[in-house]
């Protein structure tokens, strides 16, 4: 492994990691639930981009990119799954507040 690729894995290992603290900040404060969708986004692109910068590094490309190709359909799926939630829910209670719809329990 050579200097320039341990350099170039700690630059991305440290927008990596900024990324996803952002990301688990949106999902863990907001109240707002299209902003805790998008903090997943977030979380979802930092492990996408790690997968990417792992395996340029290790020298295993071809194995990242089916990796990440996998997890971008299942990003898709699960994105189109989780809006069409919200969706139900902003048009039932009238609000995107996850503080209102706690009544849900039981």
């Amino acid at each position: 492994m050579n200097i320039a690729a341990m350099h170039l894995f700690w630059l991305f290992g440290i927008f990596i990691i900024i990324v996803s603290v952002i990301g688990a900040y949106c999902v863990l404060v907001t109240h707002n639930l299209i902003r805790a969708l998008l903090g997943l986004e977030l979380i979802i692109k930092a492990v996408t981009l790690l997968i990417i910068v792992a395996g340029y590094i290790s020298g295993h490309e071809a194995l990242a990119q089916s990796l990440v190709i996998t997890l971008v359909v299942i990003e898709a799926v699960l994105v189109t799954v989780a809006v069409g939630i919200v969706l139900g829910i902003r048009s039932h209670y009238n609000s995107l507040d996850a503080r209102r719809i706690r009544s849900l329990k039981g």
